[in-house]
């Protein structure tokens, strides 16, 4: 990673944005809270991984960079889609927001506060839960049990800018076709609930969440009905639902990027405290279920994966996010993790987890959110920073690096949250050398 000096005054007291990394992100005594006494602790065979200060001799600093505020409801998803940011909603509304300002830079370094009014360029009639972002299409999940496939329409603009597209409606999941050619036959139908059967194509419970192939041919969809479906993006044909993937609940996928020596890998979370991992070995191969992963003690909300796809970071309502390595036996590169350690300091349930080069990012329903450094020496993790601001849990995030002109990491990166305040902030923080 390289380093970029801060150009902020992180000692000093200025700016209220700029808040210096918390002195004790690893201390488990101060985690406790009342409001979550009913949840389960993880087992003391799970050590922390976090040191303070950072073995590696870095510090981070950060800043507010920006409020966008337009949403009348809780944000439940942020998506990166280019020059925009993409936030949904629980009222359906999808918003696109340029990430540069109207003078044409980029927001990072800028303290002017907010941005000017994000574009609505979809709207639903069902809480969106999730987004993925597919070329020029949006594939969104939600409440009502559909996949929606919207696709960009620049209203006649070959090359339309953040500001103007707008995404229509080009299909609902199941497809009408797909539909069509399942409804006649018996052996289509599965029991979803005493004395009711549908069709295996369909999700008959909110779809919490979506993950799209490196490659892009595919769709990971799951459930709170407990299953996971793949589907085709070439026609938007379900090719395969694996039932009762898990025994509560699904929140979370995740999809590996394969290497020379590893298979297709994915991974779902589950209500149920565990965590699956399912592997296509081919392409006209279904999907198998390899391995379960099992320390939390309370439901996963969240999954993110390191860039090789070699670490695993979940993060569930004990508090914790457990991080996850490949290793033993398996060290080659097969789908299987065991756990390292974790790393504590959210007083309250981790709700997203956001990963990007040595950082992982988390957001809890303590209203904070915290940036981690992974140490390229073993298997250290430091608490660089804790962000505060949002008024209500924050729900999703996302991230990216920036990069200098000549295609080198700068150590800096801009970080996007969406919370139940209804708001989306935007921070920048800074890795620099002590």
């Amino acid at each position: 990673m390289g380093f970029l000096p801060c150009p902020l005054p992180c000692h000093s007291h200025c700016h209220p944005s700029i808040i210096l990394p918390p002195p004790n992100c690893s201390d488990d005594s101060s985690s406790a809270s009342s409001s979550l006494s009913s949840q389960s602790s993880l087992p003391s065979d799970v050590p922390p991984l976090t040191s303070q200060p950072p073995s590696s001799g870095v510090a981070a600093c950060h800043l507010h960079v920006a409020t966008l505020e337009g949403h009348s409801s809780y944000v439940s998803h942020l998506a990166l889609a280019g020059e925009s940011i993409l936030s949904a909603s629980s009222d359906g509304e999808i918003r696109s927001w340029s990430r540069r300002r109207s003078d044409g830079n980029r927001h990072e370094s800028s303290s002017d506060g907010c941005y000017y009014d994000g574009d609505v360029v979809a709207v639903t009639d069902s809480a969106v839960k999730s987004v993925a972002v597919l070329g020029d299409k949006l594939i969104t999940a939600h409440q009502d049990h559909k996949i929606r496939v919207w696709k960009m329409d620049g209203g006649g603009s070959g090359n339309p800018s953040p500001t103007n597209r707008i995404y229509r409606s080009v299909a609902t999941l199941p497809t009408l076709s797909d539909r069509l050619t399942r409804v006649f036959s018996a052996k289509n139908y599965v029991e979803v609930r005493r004395h009711k059967k549908s069709t295996w194509i369909h999700h008959v419970d909110a779809v919490s969440a979506l993950a799209v192939s490196p490659d892009h041919a595919f769709i990971y969809s799951v459930s709170w009905d407990r299953t996971l479906k793949v589907w085709r993006t070439s026609d938007f044909k379900c090719l395969e639902s694996i039932n009762k993937a898990h025994d509560d609940a699904i929140n979370a996928v995740a999809v590996s990027r394969p290497t020379s020596q590893d298979n297709l890998t994915i991974y779902t979370g589950s209500a149920d405290t565990k965590i699956k991992v399912w592997v296509r070995k081919s392409a006209d191969q279904a999907h198998s279920h390899v391995a379960t992963l099992e320390k939390h003690r309370s439901a996963v909300n969240a999954l993110a994966l390191s860039e090789d796809g070699r670490v695993l970071y979940s993060g569930a309502c004990d508090r914790s996010i457990l991080v996850w390595e490949r290793g033993g036996d398996d060290s080659g590169g097969g789908p299987f993790m065991a756990v390292v350690g974790a790393l504590r300091g959210h007083t309250k349930a981790i709700l997203c987890l956001a990963a990007v080069a040595d950082l992982v990012i988390s957001g809890s329903a303590d209203k904070t959110i915290r940036v981690w450094l992974r140490e390229r020496q073993g298997r250290s993790y430091s608490c660089l920073a804790m962000m505060e601001g949002h008024q209500r849990p924050v729900k999703c995030l996302t991230a990216a690096a920036i990069f200098d002109e000549d295609g080198t990491p700068s150590g800096s990166y801009m970080v996007y949250s969406g919370a139940l305040d209804c708001c989306v902030k935007v921070w920048q923080v800074w890795i620099h050398p002590t």
